[in-house]
């Protein structure tokens, strides 16, 4: 262990943008590792971050960048690759690290999955053997389970674009609950643990809204909050696929992500809902409602 108060933030984009703002803000030194020097690196300095270059599935530049550093958060895009950075930095930190807490990304549908579940997406399985290794290596982890994301395309790009078309939240997701969560709120469990980490090691944090709601009541709050009628409409699972998510242009391994998570959707696999929020900031969890109501303008358009 280190007596340091540096945090290295990784996959810098999103929520980890969003959790060095937050750090900064309270004056904690911040060091942030990127792939390129480039105008999203150049954003992050200005906000008095040191930036480093280097790539997670490289040793050698997680090694540099582990050099003097207290605590690490862990994470990177939805990629193939994500078993072999959480290798490389679990490995590295052992060898050549000295953290106080090494707080890594994963996602809540880890928490119904076993060593033989298969019904999962290739990236979910990836987070799930992601926390094995982390657990294996003995270092000072704790590990964060967002479900699905507010602000991710699903519930703000596609679903803008079928509110003004014809008033209409239009998912493949049956009759299916959910409980999607704010990136603010994540960002503030992040940052709460990365400041005094102590308290929270070996902890597992599930985050989702305050409640989780079928179809037709997530339509009923965006109704309140856009002061308009909205309506969920279900649609097939592969129309959706082909008429919808494939124009995107995603690449596959992040279209069968998205694609298994529509499934899940169906299956009820995110009916869940969690107080961690409340529990680790002392501040509940964003509403659908609310969320919604501060982007009214980009939902109409």
């Amino acid at each position: 262990m280190v007596d340091s108060s540096v945090v290295l933030v990784t996959g810098a984009g999103g929520v980890g943008r969003a959790v060095v703002e937050r750090l900064r803000t309270q004056e904690i030194p911040v060091r942030v590792m990127v792939r390129r020097d480039d105008e999203r690196a150049a954003g992050l300095r200005a906000l008095g971050a040191e930036v480093v270059l280097g790539d997670l599935t490289d040793p050698e530049s997680v090694a540099a960048a582990l050099d003097g550093i207290g605590q690490m958060y862990f994470a990177m895009p939805v990629s193939p690759d994500h078993l072999l950075a959480a290798t490389v930095v679990a490995t590295v930190a052992r060898e050549h690290g000295k953290l106080n807490a090494l707080v890594g990304m994963s996602q809540m549908t880890v928490s119904q999955m076993t060593a033989i579940s298969t019904a999962e997406s290739h990236q979910q399985r990836l987070h799930w053997l992601a926390e094995q290794v982390l657990n294996w290596s003995g270092l000072p982890v704790v590990h964060i389970r967002p479900t699905s994301f507010l602000d991710s395309p699903l519930f703000t790009a596609l679903l803008a674009r079928s509110i003004r078309d014809n008033g209409t939240i239009a998912l493949p997701f049956g009759t299916g609950s959910t409980s999607p969560v704010a990136v603010a709120d994540v960002v503030r469990v992040v940052a709460t643990v990365l400041r005094d980490p102590a308290e929270h090691i070996g902890s597992v944090y599930e985050l989702t809204g305050p409640r989780s709601v079928t179809m037709q009541e997530m339509a009923e709050e965006f109704s309140r909050a856009l002061g308009r009628p909205v309506s969920y409409v279900d649609v097939p699972l592969e129309w959706w696929r082909a008429e919808v998510l494939a124009k995107v242009g995603l690449p596959p391994h992040i279209e069968q992500h998205i694609v298994t998570m529509a499934r899940l959707h169906q299956e009820n696999r995110y009916d869940r809902a969690s107080d961690d929020i409340m529990r680790v900031t002392g501040e509940p969890a964003q509403t659908i409602e609310e969320f919604v109501a501060a982007r009214r303008d980009f939902y109409l358009g």
